[in-house]
């Protein structure tokens, strides 16, 4: 059935990530490397528009893994059995793979090598110096985690319901977080409301159980007071 809306769209094509990441092995180490990649560059400090040509080329490798499955998947419901020709268009797509992450690769030796040959300790302290930036990391890495969790867990779809909540793993991230950027009790309290209220709103909208929410949160501030722990 044609979503109907946009949120709809959205699912679906978060679906598909979702499918290609649980079924092929490797779209896992694609996210885990550019997990890796990103999370380098942050570090170091990339330039924007270096920091841009590496997310360029991430995508362009995500996109060819996730049209190489579309193929595998079109040219088996064609033809079951084994042909000739079906073979040749699935390692024509499976060559456009490598391709993109032989590009990729070049791309990131190019941009990075230049940062990771200096004081990369220096940079790292760079990175320490700002509670921002290191908020910054800890959403996206709470992000990230939900998004393994819920295809691991395979229930509720990627913006509405499944283990745990994203909404309460984000905000409760945040009120964490609040504490190293302020430093200020009246602001950690509020923050830690606005989490509450977040979280009880999914959980009386029926989108998520008491339990999926309390997971959300949990993984939300720890992950968060890991990140500030590790390199604040």
């Amino acid at each position: 059935m044609r979503p109907s809306t946009w949120f709809e769209s959205a699912n679906v094509a978060i679906e598909g990530i979702l499918h290609t990441a649980r079924t092929q092995r490797h779209m896992r180490w694609h996210f885990l490397a550019a997990i890796a990649v990103i999370l380098v560059s942050l570090f170091l400090r990339v330039p924007k528009l270096e920091f841009l040509a590496l997310v360029f080329a991430i995508l362009l490798v995500l996109i060819a893994e996730m049209i190489n499955t579309a193929v595998e998947v079109a040219v088996d419901l064609v033809s079951p059995s084994f042909h000739p020709q079906a073979k040749i268009v699935k390692d024509v797509a499976a060559g456009a793979v490598l391709l993109a992450a032989i590009g990729a690769g070049i791309v990131g030796y190019l941009v990075l090598y230049p940062h990771v040959r200096g004081p990369v300790g220096a940079g790292i302290a760079a990175a320490q110096e700002t509670a921002e930036h290191l908020t910054a990391i800890a959403l996206i890495l709470v992000i990230i985690l939900v998004i393994v969790a819920k295809a691991m867990v395979g229930a509720g779809r990627p913006l509405r319901g499944g283990m745990p909540s994203g909404h309460a793993a984000v905000a409760f991230s945040v009120w964490v977080a609040s504490w190293f950027l302020s430093g200020h009790p009246g602001i950690f309290f509020l923050t830690f409301v606005l989490a509450v209220m977040v979280a009880r709103s999914r959980v009386s909208l029926g989108i998520h159980s008491v339990w999926q929410v309390v997971l959300g949160a949990l993984l939300g501030s720890f992950a968060t007071l890991a990140v500030f722990g590790l390199f604040g």
